[in-house]
């Protein structure tokens, strides 16, 4: 499947496009109108979603098979984004979690994780944006997470979620007189693959150890996004009790109570 850039419709580029919030992304926002590039590791899921997109709405798509944590891989998605004229909206939303203690995950491991959530965020985003200040209206949602406002029971991974907080925030500040939109997607637990990877399966991860009311679908967040992206709102924390919790968090008189308690469920679950 190839993609017609003269197409009069919006382009949409997708990170993390074969399973989760990225192939929700992907249909939701075909059904929009969106021509999409998907782009992921793993090549076969995208084709089999771009078949099942195409069943419902007359859009072009492109699968893009790409290891982000490669610069190489990088730079080719660079490219595909500056031949791209059409390119209305960049999802990065390409990311994993690690399951253990800090010294227990091997070091490149945590490098993997800087250069997926950190380095190809910016890189792509500083590729997009200047045909998107060309086409005059655009958005970038960076997928973060609730873990970027608790950074307690894992190292790396909330420290890149706040990132690209910080940076969906300053970047939105410096675009301010434009018509670009910058969102953070800052969800909670959500049903997807995620914690389907060995990293959490041999370290005897157990969705039903987290509460049924905390899990959310791949349905609702992006809804809420696309929703949150039209009011303009720079941080989007889909759902009420997470938006709750989050802001308990934040709260100094309470940040060291949570601290102490999440410490405590760690070393009872590791």
């Amino acid at each position: 499947m190839s993609q017609d850039n003269s197409s009069e419709r919006p382009t949409a580029l997708i990170t993390g496009a074969s399973a989760g919030l990225g192939a929700e992304f992907a249909r939701q926002l075909a059904q929009r109108g969106y021509d999409l590039i998907l782009v992921a590791r793993r090549a076969e899921p995208m084709y089999v979603l771009a078949e099942e997109i195409k069943k419902h709405s007359p859009v072009e798509i492109k699968v893009m098979p790409a290891d982000l944590s490669k610069s190489e891989a990088v730079s080719l998605v660079e490219k595909m984004i500056a031949q791209t004229p059409t390119l209305e909206m960049l999802v990065n939303n390409a990311g994993f979690g690690t399951n253990g203690r800090f010294l227990d995950v091997p070091p490149e491991r945590h490098t993997e994780m800087l250069e997926v959530h950190v380095v190809a965020s910016l890189r792509l985003a500083r590729a997009a944006l200047p045909g998107m200040l060309h086409r005059h209206q655009a958005d970038i949602i960076n997928v973060s997470s609730v873990a970027a406002f608790f950074p307690f029971g894992s190292v790396t991974y909330p420290a890149t979620k706040s990132f690209l907080v910080s940076f969906s925030e300053a970047l939105q500040q410096e675009l301010r007189h434009t018509a670009i939109r910058v969102q953070a997607l800052c969800p909670g637990f959500f049903r997807s693959e995620f914690h389907d990877t060995l990293a959490y399966q041999d370290n005897g991860f157990d969705r039903e150890k987290i509460p049924a009311w905390l899990w959310l679908t791949c349905e609702y967040v992006v809804e809420q996004s696309l929703m949150s992206l039209s009011q303009r709102r720079v941080i989007c924390i889909p759902s009420r009790r997470y938006q709750i919790i989050s802001s308990i968090i934040r709260t100094r008189l309470l940040r060291g109570l949570v601290k102490t308690v999440t410490g405590l469920l760690i070393d009872k679950y590791r």
